[in-house]
């Protein structure tokens, strides 16, 4: 059974004070939109919402939402943000949904097993894109997309066009974009310390060569000079 949302339609609309008073009393504000309708300042239970974001499918669950004087609709959470230092909810974005029309939306990508080149060749494994954007119907959004790694040797890549394909979804980013590769240690990018050690270098290398021991060419003709001078 599908979770249900109560968005209840906030006073004050979109002001800053509006949602600072949701805020103060326990709920979180929330913009209502989508499917052709007019936007809608509502609030929701912050229980709700982080139930939703923590579950399986995280962001792309699909939900009823129910608004006062309104019959339920699908929705699913197309934005949200946080308080950057205790992390709470303070604002959601909810987007009504047809079940009939395809979405973009990023989905998760899971690695499994240890590469060949991580077990025989001391290799590192790095995941360069976590998320895939894809496009399909509501109904086959999948919670995550899983690919074996386990035979993927030293130097070797995974990109979107290893990933499993299907008639139902279709990938959104280049089919030659690199979603991971095992990587060697010394391949690894050069710390900052590294950087500014390889450039002070660099540097040294470029400034005048430092003058050799005794005197160069003209001061030794100057000191020949005044011993001429004093005789």
């Amino acid at each position: 059974m599908p979770e249900v949302v109560v968005a209840k339609p906030r006073e004050g609309k979109f002001t800053k004070n509006a949602a600072r008073r949701v805020r103060v009393a326990g709920k979180i504000p929330a913009v209502l939109y989508g499917a052709g309708r007019d936007p809608i300042a509502v609030e929701v239970e912050p229980k709700q919402i982080s139930r939703i974001l923590y579950s399986e499918t995280g962001h792309n669950t699909i939900f009823d939402v129910e608004v006062a004087g309104q019959a339920a609709a699908k929705a699913m959470i197309a934005d949200w943000q946080r308080e950057p230092i205790n992390d709470n909810l303070i604002h959601i974005d909810l987007k009504w949904i047809a079940l009939d029309k395809v979405l973009r939306v990023k989905v998760r990508v899971k690695l499994l097993g240890i590469p060949m080149g991580v077990k025989t060749s001391g290799g590192i494994l790095d995941q360069v894109m976590r998320e895939v954007e894809i496009e399909c119907l509501p109904a086959d959004i999948p919670s995550h997309i899983d690919i074996d790694v386990s035979g993927l040797g030293l130097h070797g890549v995974l990109r979107i066009s290893d990933l499993p394909h299907s008639d139902q979804i279709k990938f959104l980013n280049a089919a030659d974009a690199t979603v991971a590769h095992v990587v060697s240690i010394r391949e690894e990018a050069p710390t900052a310390a590294e950087t500014e050690a390889a450039a002070t270098a660099a540097a040294a290398g470029s400034e005048p060569e430092v003058a050799k021991k005794g005197k160069t060419e003209p001061e030794a003709g100057a000191k020949k000079a005044d011993a001429g001078a004093k005789k």
